[in-house]
């Protein structure tokens, strides 16, 4: 019997990795290099193709409110990488928080259409760790990888997010800090 705590070597590769972090931080720009290794799912494209998976619109932010359990009955027994600002509220052995400069967030948001209201709301979350904070309370903190993405580019990211998969690196939660944003 062992006392629940892994060393790097013990680690192994996970099953079931969540890849998460505030929209805008690189997530699916890095899983889809890591396709052909591993099942990666879209979290995001699969919900806004069936109807089933979300419960409504939200018209101030111009998005979908996902239902969560049927998304779960949805993946069933899935095994890979999931990429999802939500993906950290599912059962993984490892979560993976792409985090990235919140001014960086807003810039890229904002290059992709979205309102300036919803990219200022983005960089906030970021820079105050909702998502990080989230991750660690469902997961622990010895199951969440923590990886800046600000100044990488995105295969360097696949690289960090492999490592983590495969337990080639330690948990690292709370190592980024963007506060000075606020």
């Amino acid at each position: 019997m062992t006392d629940g705590t892994e060393t790097q070597a013990d680690r192994g590769r996970a099953d079931r990795v969540a890849v998460t972090g505030t929209p805008g931080t690189g997530k699916t720009t890095a899983t889809a290099l890591l396709d052909g290794e591993y099942d990666v799912i879209h979290l995001n494209d699969r919900i806004k193709s069936d109807d089933d998976l979300w419960s409504e619109r939200d018209d101030d932010r111009d998005t979908l409110v996902a239902d969560l359990d049927a998304v779960r009955a949805d993946l069933g027994d899935w095994a890979g990488v999931l990429d999802s600002h939500l993906a950290h509220r599912f059962d993984v052995d490892r979560v993976v928080v792409l985090r990235c400069h919140p001014e960086t967030i807003e810039s890229r948001l904002r290059e992709r259409g979205e309102s300036p209201e919803t990219a200022a709301e983005n960089a906030e979350s970021e820079a105050l760790d909702v998502i990080l904070s989230e991750a660690v309370a469902e997961h622990g903190a010895e199951n969440v990888y923590e990886v800046d993405a600000t100044d990488c580019d995105p295969e360097a990211v696949a690289d960090a997010i492999r490592a983590a998969v495969e337990g080639e690196r330690e948990p690292s939660a709370g190592t980024v800090d963007f506060i000075d944003y606020i």
